[in-house]
């Protein structure tokens, strides 16, 4: 695949987070880009808006029948009309994996790759480069909220790639700079078990270039198979690792702190966005641009004006008499480190989280999870399944959560339901958490806990 060849480019599915990024990327090298997503969301209008052709029904009559690449997400069913077309007329068929794995060998590629943190340490570094001066390509997986968007290009020849661990797709990356954040089971449909999963990870970081650098997060299991010529270990504050933070200090919702290797500290750092997890991810950030060779004081002054990443510990509302934050967490451990880092922000508010699961597979898989760090809240209302891309599986509903959270009040509600609770109970540090359509509970749980009648209706 010579990227430099490509006039044309078709997207099935083109209004995906990760698939959007590519088709950006094309978009802004002049080509012409059209796609297909199953419904019109606020990030294809974007892309509608930035002069890419899309449609909502699966119909042969609508395709671009003059394409040299088309480019489809796992997400599409087999039995997807218009992919069976570009199959069966002889098409060059990709996924976007296979796009970035060229993108990694024609440039210096820094992916980050782990069960969570990924979207926010990718989207740091990019950020740390660009306002650094340094320059880079962002391929991310979230809207980076200083630049409204989740893909930047940069005449620089580096990439900064969210390497995703869906459908073993990272396993194509070639890397000069990996980053691996965490092991945790998940994507059991996929993997099987969570030894085979580790494994992947592992082969993840055989995939480095010669002479690249791992930075991989301190105490992953099986840690002496990763692989890579030059390897450094990060933690939040363990100081047997090489990289970890000290003095933090928790101000306004945010933190200040040192990143401390061997033979380098920058003091100092602020972080204007909440969760101790985020201090953690800030340190292999900062460990990243200082491999490049950028300046400490470029660096710090780069993280102070990181302003997060939407659905990623994102402030809607933070007062002294209300606090909302709004969560992509659909995995126990993220659910942990969310829960854990606003309450400690927070200290003596009253924590609800309102948590849409994400997978029937994942909830039958990870149950007793995510009934332990969903116990931490002190109220929780769940939300039904949010099925994706699964068929419902026989007993596998909200209920098996429900019935293993302790010493914790449970509701289970529709999302109707949830807006009228509001209306007539507090909340005062509130969460909403969850990797399907529960965002569409923000802006009128927003307008709600302002006082104010929601503007429309849920559909």
């Amino acid at each position: 695949m010579d990227l430099n060849s490509i006039n044309r480019v078709y997207f099935i599915g083109i209004g995906g987070i990760g698939m959007s990024a590519i088709a950006r990327f094309f978009n802004e090298k002049g080509v012409h880009v059209s796609g297909y997503d199953r419904t019109e969301t606020p990030l294809t209008k974007q892309l509608s808006a930035e002069g890419m052709h899309i449609h909502y029904t699966d119909d042969i009559n609508l395709l671009d029948p003059q394409t040299s690449l088309v480019v489809y997400t796992p997400a599409i069913p087999v039995t997807h009309a218009e992919l069976n077309w570009y199959r069966e007329k002889g098409f060059e068929v990709v996924k976007r994996s296979d796009v970035l794995r060229e993108i990694t060998r024609e440039l210096f590629a820094i992916t980050v790759g782990g069960t969570h943190g990924k979207t926010t340490v990718s989207t740091m570094i990019a950020h740390l480069l660009t306002h650094s001066g340094y320059g880079c390509n962002a391929f991310l997986g979230g809207i980076s909220v200083n630049y409204d968007k989740n893909f930047w290009s940069s005449n620089k020849p580096v990439a900064v790639i969210e390497a995703d661990e869906y459908d073993r797709s990272f396993l194509k990356l070639n890397p000069d700079i990996a980053v691996l954040t965490a092991m945790d089971a998940d994507h059991l449909d996929i993997y099987g078990t969570e030894s085979d999963m580790q494994d992947a990870f592992i082969q993840y970081t055989h995939n480095i270039k010669p002479n690249g650098t791992l930075l991989a997060r301190f105490g992953l299991p099986r840690a002496h198979e990763l692989k890579a010529d030059n390897k450094l270990v990060y933690s939040l504050q363990n100081d047997a690792a090489n990289i970890y933070a000290a003095n933090i200090r928790m101000i306004h919702g945010g933190y200040e702190f040192d990143v401390i290797q061997q033979d380098w500290m920058i003091d100092n750092v602020h972080l204007h966005i909440g969760g101790m997890h985020n201090v953690e991810n800030a340190v292999v950030a900062v460990a990243v641009a200082h491999l490049l060779g950028i300046d400490a004081a470029k660096i710090r002054a780069a993280l102070a004006d990181f302003k997060g990443i939407k659905r990623r510990f994102e402030y809607v509302i933070k007062s002294d008499h209300q606090v909302y934050i709004d969560d992509y967490a659909h995995h126990p451990e993220e659910l942990r480190a969310l829960i854990t880092s606003a309450k400690a922000l927070f200290p003596g508010k009253t924590c609800t989280v309102i948590f849409q699961p994400h997978l029937y597979s994942r909830t039958r898989d990870l149950v007793e999870g995510f009934a332990e760090s969903l116990s931490l809240a002190d109220q929780v209302i769940l939300l039904p399944i949010y099925p994706a891309r699964e068929l419902p599986i026989e007993g596998i509903t909200s209920d098996i959560i429900a019935a293993k959270i302790k010493n914790t009040d449970v509701l289970q509600l529709s999302k109707e339901e949830v807006l009228e609770w509001l209306k007539a109970n507090t909340a005062p540090l509130l969460i909403t958490a969850g990797a399907g359509d529960i965002d569409q509970l923000k802006e009128p749980i927003k307008e709600i806990l302002n006082g104010k009648p929601p503007k429309e209706q849920l559909t």
